[in-house]
């Protein structure tokens, strides 16, 4: 038996890199999947890779720095798949730029992305879990969140926020069954990568990463999703309010 049988996921930002690994990853392994993503477009082509492959799945738009938007895109995802019973906090965004560079237009752009929208998005399915008594609530944080990174300030202290928010939550959650944990990239090949290095000085940065791990690569999606896979089977159920660095030994935090 396939260990999410019956488990219905949504995964945010599932339109590409990351997210789509984690939303092929969870319907191989037996979820329905709602792949939420503000490029609708992508979101669809992710919803026909995982059909292709005999799974369920159903694509919707959702911008998740808007409340309002991440409520409509659970009620589709719900009313298609069935009440969500596990939640991927991935959608994220980012700009390397000095602190000193930054307008403050940007910070309030990746607060509103990378901070506020999984906390909109928990939020939104919590409901359903709580009623269920049972839920997986995975986050994507970031390395940066827990060593600092040049250039990515502001990234860094909202991927810090969803480790601190998700500990709380993991606490109050806790009696109703529901897991809450956080998975922490190093560098990885996606096309997020290949966006915020697209400048001059992006093969040096690439290098400089590379060069900083101990395994001497880059992460792949598919790593990541692997992890993902485990937070959401029932392998973790007595796993809560944890952090799991996927980064090839770039941190080692004890």
């Amino acid at each position: 038996m396939q260990p999410l049988q019956g488990q219905v996921a949504l995964v945010t930002g599932a339109g590409s890199g990351i997210g789509r690994a984690i939303a092929r990853r969870l319907a191989a392994d037996g979820a329905r999947v709602g792949i939420a993503d503000i490029d609708l477009d992508k979101g669809r082509q992710t919803e026909q890779l995982i059909c292709a492959a005999g799974s369920q799945a159903v694509a919707v738009r959702a911008d998740v720095a808007r409340f309002d938007a991440v409520q409509a895109a659970a009620r589709t995802v719900r009313d298609a798949l069935g009440p969500v019973s596990i939640l991927v906090n991935n959608a994220g965004w980012d700009r390397i730029e000095p602190f000193m560079q930054n307008d403050p237009s940007l910070w309030d752009t990746l607060i509103g992305i990378n901070l506020k929208g999984p906390i909109h998005c928990c939020r939104a399915v919590l409901e359903d879990m709580i009623a269920a008594g049972r839920g997986k609530l995975i986050s994507i944080s970031s390395d940066a969140a827990r060593v600092g990174s040049t250039g990515e300030a502001v990234y860094a202290a909202c991927k810090g926020g969803i480790i601190s928010f998700s500990k709380t939550l993991a606490r109050e959650v806790a009696r109703h069954r529901i897991n809450v944990n956080v998975i922490c990239p190093g560098p990885t090949d996606t096309p997020l990568l290949g966006e915020v290095t697209a400048g001059p000085q992006g093969a040096r940065i690439i290098e400089a990463m590379t060069h900083a791990i101990p395994f001497r690569r880059l992460g792949t999606a598919d790593e990541v999703a692997a992890a993902v896979a485990f937070f959401a089977s029932p392998d973790a159920d007595f796993i809560t309010g944890q952090v799991l660095s996927v980064s090839g030994g770039l941190t080692m935090v004890g």
